[in-house]
């Protein structure tokens, strides 16, 4: 048995009801290329079964500690079987973009069964009328809790499921897989009080490497960016429901290269911050909600060393970025955004990446799960001062074609977990030349995802054209208009509404 780090367990301990942990992707695949030009379930069921020695966590499962004295530990599952965490539907006629996307948001809504290995994969076929995607195509869909991988992990975990050529094979495997016997009580309670008596050691001498950062950080490591202000609150920042929203749009790479040449020394990251920046603002002032002050996201940073590539597990720490939504000019948008997120790695930096990392190992698992139901129970989320708006997270792929039981990936979007006080999240995913901005977010705090995809799409638009002096704009999905009914969502007003109001408190 492998015992789950802090950082690992704290995904446990924080999942409620209405806010499970896990992550996922959905991706699109062209079945013309397979053998035969036809790829069937059980080829599937045999492919990936082919692969399950190459990730880990495929047949793990978690041990729970008593009382939560302990963080859990993996266990390599005896009662492993496969056709339980792979699963086939279809999508209704006409098989469009949006049934897709409503049907992805509802399997992700679901929480995984802690008493299996923690992934399910849901084929998903009849994609007969997604633009883009040539008729007859399917979508695979994943998920996995985020104790067992982070973006990067779960990247490698996607690359053992897939080949560079239609054809390809898996590497065999170096051993035989052997399950393991459930461990007993006297066992875990062994285990458990040797952990605790160590604990203090362990925290004395982490606190001792990082205390030099943490000093750093606490006595003005970090400098002042300009034009930043406190966290404000939005729709958001309240308590989620247990409905979820998905959806998403892609671009090309060598466009948003092109974008951020006009702003020296800025990356790619900083064009997709500010993308994700002029969206936010535009879907917020569309509802009236625009803060005065800018929204702030959070950014998870991986620490993941070249030893531990290759490793389940999370190895992230987090760098909070300011999104400068009170800029309305995009390209001095992503002049403060460049500015700011240079910033933000210095104070990272400060504080070192593996120091938060390094102090969850401590966390008790007992008080975290009980402070997070009592947080979500008490509503904590819509009284207390917000510490971010969103999290925006940035995960590097292949940049060359990938097959899937030989049919061919064409795009890759992703999915992340939302909770009390934090009801939006943007997966970004490079894949083949494109880069997909997706999110997922509260049904409740977002009844119309179609319409903020829409704002991404004009966001990167406004951009590009600011950056180049081209129009240019991708083509949209035929998605419905939006919708603005829902208990946090209120009716837009029209500019003839506004009229009639202020000539009415004229009179007044």
């Amino acid at each position: 048995m492998e015992q789950l780090s802090g950082m690992d367990a704290s995904f446990l301990y924080f999942e409620t009801a209405t806010a499970p942990t896990h992550i996922g992707s959905f991706a699109i695949y062209d079945q013309s290329t397979a053998p035969g030009g036809r790829v069937t379930f059980k080829g599937i069921l045999e492919n990936v079964g082919k692969r399950l020695h190459l990730a880990r966590c495929f047949r793990q499962r978690l041990v729970q500690v008593p009382l939560d004295l302990d963080h859990p530990y993996w266990l390599e599952d005896p009662a492993f079987n496969l056709e339980f965490h792979i699963r086939h539907i279809a999508l209704p006629h006409p098989g469009d973009w949006r049934q897709l996307c409503i049907q992805v948001a509802r399997l992700h809504a679901r929480p995984l069964d802690l008493n299996k290995p923690l992934w399910e994969m849901y084929v998903i076929e009849g994609l007969d009328s997604v633009a883009g995607v040539p008729k007859g195509s399917f979508a695979v869909f994943t998920k996995i809790h985020h104790a067992a991988i982070d973006g990067v992990s779960g990247a490698e975990l996607a690359a053992a499921v897939h080949d560079i050529e239609p054809n390809g094979e898996p590497p065999a495997p170096d051993y035989d897989w052997m399950p393991e016997p459930e461990p007993g009580l006297l066992d875990l309670a062994t285990r458990t009080t040797i952990n605790n008596i160590r604990s203090p050691f362990r925290f004395a001498r982490v606190l001792g490497h990082r205390a030099p950062g943490l000093a750093s950080l606490l006595t003005g490591g970090q400098e002042e960016v300009e034009g930043a202000g406190t966290v404000p609150r939005t729709r958001f920042n309240g308590t989620v429901s247990s409905h979820r929203v998905v959806e998403g749009r892609d671009f090309s790479l060598d466009d948003i290269r092109t974008i951020r040449k006009a702003v020296p020394g800025s990356t790619v990251n900083d064009v997709i911050l500010t993308v994700c920046s002029g969206a936010l603002r535009r879907y917020l002032h569309a509802h009236e909600e625009l803060p005065r002050d800018s929204l702030v996201a959070m950014a998870p940073i991986s620490v993941r060393s070249e030893e531990e590539k290759g490793t389940a597990g999370n190895k992230i720490s987090t760098m909070s970025v300011t999104l400068f939504t009170n800029i309305a000019d995009p390209l001095k948008r992503l002049e403060a955004v460049f500015e700011g997120t240079r910033n933000s790695k210095a104070a990272a930096a400060a504080v070192g990446a593996r120091t938060m990392t390094d102090m969850t190992q401590f966390l008790p698992g007992a008080l975290a799960g009980l402070a997070a139901r009592l947080y979500t129970r008490l509503g904590l989320a819509n009284n207390i001062r917000p510490f971010l708006n969103t999290v925006i997270t940035n995960v590097p792929g292949p940049q060359i074609p990938l097959y899937f039981t030989g049919a061919r990936m064409v795009s890759l979007y992703g999915l992340g977990p939302v909770m009390d006080g934090m009801g939006l999240i943007h997966p970004i995913f490079s894949y083949s030349g494109r880069i997909s901005i997706s999110f997922t977010s509260c049904r409740e705090m977002m009844p119309d995802p179609a319409f903020y995809a829409e704002c991404i799409e004009e966001s990167f638009a406004e951009l590009y054209r600011a950056a180049t002096g081209e129009k240019r704009q991708p083509a949209k999905r035929k998605a419905p208009r939006r919708k603005t009914t829902g208990r946090k969502a209120p009716q837009r007003k029209t500019a003839a509404a506004r009229k009639r109001r202020s000539a009415a408190r004229g009179r007044a």
